[in-house]
């Protein structure tokens, strides 16, 4: 099972990839904290683009606009059938060309349906 998580960041700004390119840097990351009949997988990230900004002396590895993360589940050998929802945390690190902001944590919830 796969779930598409959308993502839109504002114009004018950017987050940090899943994997920035310094260490300061806040990465982009997905985490479940309940999963119910879901077993968590990989969580596919965007490629993201290198891109230069005033308060970095090299490139950073940014991501921008809208695009999707990609969480893959397996169900549990145990589930039983109906619904759930499973939940998560998203922690990412905005920022415009001058300057960026403290990190910030938001909910996410899936629902799912197990046949």
């Amino acid at each position: 099972m796969q779930a598409k998580i959308p993502i839109s960041v504002q114009g004018g700004f950017h987050v940090n990839s899943n994997k920035p390119n310094e260490e300061y840097l806040i990465p982009l990351k997905l985490t479940w904290t309940s999963t119910g009949a879901l077993q968590p997988g990989a969580i596919t990230y965007p490629k993201p683009s290198l891109e230069k900004y005033e308060f970095a002396e090299k490139p950073l590895s940014v991501l921008t606009g809208n695009f999707d993360l990609v969480a893959n589940f397996k169900v549990a050998a145990n589930a039983s059938a109906g619904p759930g929802a499973i939940s998560g945390k998203l922690r990412y690190q905005a920022c415009n060309n001058r300057a960026c902001f403290p990190p910030k944590t938001v909910d996410v919830t899936i629902p799912y349906q197990i046949q």
